[in-house]
């Protein structure tokens, strides 16, 4: 048994679609779903809109989540990527702000290696132009190429789970990624974009 942080005694081999089939009768059940995926969607919606934007954001999710929990598809085991459909719509109401931060960390990654230069080691500057040249690359792809790419590049979440979050076909989701890592692979030039930390979309 395992003990959420709002007190109530849940089951561990519960899985999420248990618990919303029971939140449907008994809706505080429902915060152990937000217990459980919380700091996921946070993470992926501060990695797109900032850490302020995400505050507010991922408390939306969850709260539209709820509301929605009765048609949820019980066939589904995993609520994760279901929450991350949501948070992806939120995330397209707020389309200026994703690209003025994006634009924002071009800028920050500008400012970084102007004033680094001189104490920085090489490769400490060469990370932070790729930063900028990614920022720069993602900011250009269409918005549903880059919600595809960091779904899968940020989120790790496979083909099939990425369909079902944005509700299209296993097959868009493939020429979708592909089109997107080819222009971030052309705006990097050879460097493989997996070996820039955190903000860069990977290979696999």
């Amino acid at each position: 048994m395992n003990r959420t942080s709002h007190g109530r005694v849940v089951a561990e081999a519960e899985d999420d679609a248990t618990i919303i089939g029971k939140s449907a009768l008994e809706p505080e059940q429902f915060a152990a779903i937000f217990d459980r995926h919380a700091p996921y969607i946070h993470r992926y919606l501060a990695r797109r809109l900032g850490r302020a934007v995400a505050d507010d954001l991922v408390a939306e999710t969850f709260l539209v989540a709820f509301r929605k929990r009765q048609q949820y598809d019980p066939q589904r085991r995993d609520a994760r990527p279901w929450l991350y459909g949501i948070a992806t719509n939120l995330v397209g109401q707020q389309r200026r702000d994703e690209l003025r931060e994006y634009r924002l960390r071009r800028v920050l990654s500008v400012e970084r290696d102007e004033a680094s230069h001189a104490d920085q080691v090489a490769a400490d500057v060469t990370a932070q132009a790729l930063h900028r040249l990614l920022a720069e690359a993602l900011a250009e792809l269409s918005p549903g190429d880059r919600d595809v790419l960091l779904l899968i590049a940020w989120e790790e979440l496979t083909y099939e789970e990425v369909a079902a979050a944005l509700a299209i076909p296993v097959g868009t989701v493939r020429s979708r990624l592909n089109r997107a890592r080819k222009k971030v692979r052309n705006a990097l030039g050879e460097t493989n974009p997996s070996t820039v930390s955190e903000e860069s979309p990977s290979n696999g």
